[in-house]
């Protein structure tokens, strides 16, 4: 049976949807055009309307809904973006974000210097070698205001691995389980104090943490210490929504649909860098602030 068509007396996908919603940014240009091609054909064949959902606001409605935080700082942290947002008038603001390399790139690329297995991921296999570890290695902290960088601290760490990482102890060798442990006490150190001067700046006892990197238990510790030393609230998912997942861009696309929100056929092109403050927060109040 060709796509598209139904079986006599039989109940049809066509019916059951309403609209087609679809990542249109920011992300790989490979897969958001292949993504979008398919919402396009799908959408035509059957007659639907389409919603382009930035990636990004598809990460924090997921995280307001499964948690049900009200108006949280965000910390977004995944293998292409790190971001500190918070909202105010109909837009998700950014406080702060890497001005290089993503964290979750950082890890990534650490890890394969280290040979580090991807399975099941680079990130979650330094969270567990990082519990071994207790030696701390001092690497570059680098905050510029709101802001962080990565760059200079993956180089740094590459190069300890490359040197160090085969010597004796005696000879100023180190372990793998200690750079694990390091690099993350470093990075999401960083982290940690951009999202707290964001919470101070817009008065907000709430912290949501969503994105791959977010699935990451010492972050979240790191986390939940500081939340409960300003008499804050932090809320976090598992890794079913931390990760990217076809369920949050479902629900931010019923969010825009329900305020009446379409995204006509010639304008679902997709941005690489489809920026979080660029859409039009229209399901929530005006007078709604961070």
């Amino acid at each position: 049976m060709a796509f598209g068509e139904e079986k006599e007396g039989s109940t049809s996908w066509r019916d059951e949807i309403t609209a087609i919603a679809f990542t249109q940014g920011p992300g790989m240009g490979g897969p958001l055009r292949a993504c979008a091609v398919a919402a396009r054909t799908i959408a035509s064949l059957w007659g639907k309307p389409m919603i382009g959902v930035n990636h990004c606001v598809g990460h924090i409605e997921m995280g307001r809904v499964c948690t049900g935080v009200d108006d949280p700082v965000v910390l977004y942290v995944s293998g292409g973006n790190t971001q500190v947002i918070a909202y105010k008038n109909q837009r998700y603001r950014i406080f702060g974000e890497t001005i290089d390399i993503a964290v979750g790139n950082c890890l990534d690329r650490f890890a394969r210097a280290c040979n580090i297995s991807n399975d099941p991921s680079p990130g979650y296999n330094i969270e567990v070698e990082a519990r071994k570890g207790g030696k701390f290695i001092d690497l570059p902290y680098v905050v510029k205001g709101m802001d962080v960088s990565f760059s200079g601290l993956l180089t740094s760490v590459q190069k300890i691995a490359k040197e160090k990482l085969n010597q004796s102890e005696e000879d100023g060798g180190v372990s793998v389980s200690d750079l694990c442990f390091s690099l993350q006490e470093t990075v999401f150190a960083m982290l940690i104090e951009i999202s707290e001067r964001a919470m101070a700046h817009v008065r907000s006892k709430e912290l949501l943490i969503v994105g791959g990197v977010g699935c990451n238990k010492r972050l979240q510790e790191m986390a939940a210490k500081m939340c409960e030393q300003r008499g804050a609230v932090l809320s976090k998912m598992d890794s079913r929504y931390c990760i990217d997942n076809g369920a949050m861009i479902g629900q931010a696309g019923i969010f825009a649909f329900l305020q009446g929100e379409r995204t006509p056929i010639n304008e679902t092109e997709c941005s690489q860098r489809f920026r979080t403050d660029a859409v039009e927060v229209v399901w929530r109040e005006k007078g709604e602030d961070a």
